[in-house]
């Protein structure tokens, strides 16, 4: 490996590590929107999004670092795997951007391509609710709201929109630390 390989390799690494660190925090200090039993935690997903426009293995890695913030914070267990079931958008999403950068240019293509990874999103999260709605390992404010308003309303809908929140900003914020950060063009999504 040469000298400018390396170089690559260590910023890489530096960045997905203060990734991870931001995605941990977060779930620790941000405020949480609290809607009926579901709870909602500010730019939670930024990190991720980040992590996903420069690589699969960086996106893992973050999404694992946060799902670590959302244990360590304290949060039920159905919170933290929510957080975990976030590594099925970003790998679909970071394999879809290495194959076509294109979707990230400001244009009609990054809603859609957002609204599309918000929808797989919104139903992993739904589909590890259910598991723990149906298993009777939920509180009871969360049965007296009901499944259409808890799993489908609440963390489907809500997470959709949580999620294309979220990533406005990381698309906000990617664009110019894009250009700033030197990652190998087949390692991001240009813009």
């Amino acid at each position: 490996m040469n000298r400018k390989n390396a170089m690559q390799n260590i910023q890489t690494m530096t960045i997905a590590a203060l990734l991870c660190a931001v995605g941990i925090v977060i779930p620790m200090t941000f405020p949480k929107i609290v809607i009926g039993p579901a709870s909602f935690t500010l730019a939670s997903h930024v990190p991720i999004f980040l992590a996903m426009f420069i690589s699969p293995g960086v996106a893992v890695a973050v999404t694992l670092g946060t799902t670590l913030g959302f244990f360590l914070s304290g949060l039920p267990l159905v919170i933290t795997l929510r957080a975990l079931s976030h590594i099925i958008f970003v790998v679909i999403g970071s394999v879809m951007l290495q194959k076509r950068p294109a979707a990230m240019i400001f244009s009609a293509k990054t809603f859609l391509f957002g609204l599309f990874l918000g929808v797989i999103h919104a139903a992993s999260e739904v589909v590890v609710v259910t598991f723990f709605y149906f298993g009777g390992r939920l509180s009871s404010a969360v049965y007296s709201s009901g499944y259409v308003m808890f799993a489908l309303l609440l963390i489907g809908l809500g997470g959709l929109i949580h999620s294309m929140v979220d990533f406005g900003i990381s698309v906000a914020a990617w664009k110019p630390v894009s250009r700033v950060i030197r990652i190998p063009v087949s390692a991001r999504a240009k813009g």
